[in-house]
């Protein structure tokens, strides 16, 4: 059976000397040195540590709005 055209063997729109991002190369290290399960757990950690900061974030913003009606209250 005679071999495949290059071409053919590569998907449309990728090179050979295409360079993965540094999230892919992270990504991969990752998935080498932890199971499925860590994986999740440590995404979804982080996924908890931006929602908090979001919140910490809304609450500072509130905590302003508040004194500014207080203090426009009181004026």
């Amino acid at each position: 059976m005679p071999a495949a055209p290059v071409n053919e063997a590569m998907p449309t729109g990728t090179r050979a000397t295409a360079r993965p991002s540094l999230t892919d190369a992270l990504r991969a290290v990752e998935s080498l040195l932890m199971s499925g399960g860590q994986r999740t757990a440590r995404r979804n950690a982080w996924t908890s540590v931006l929602e908090d900061r979001r919140r910490a974030k809304d609450r500072v913003e509130a905590e302003r709005v508040l004194e500014r009606v207080s203090s426009a209250a009181h004026s």
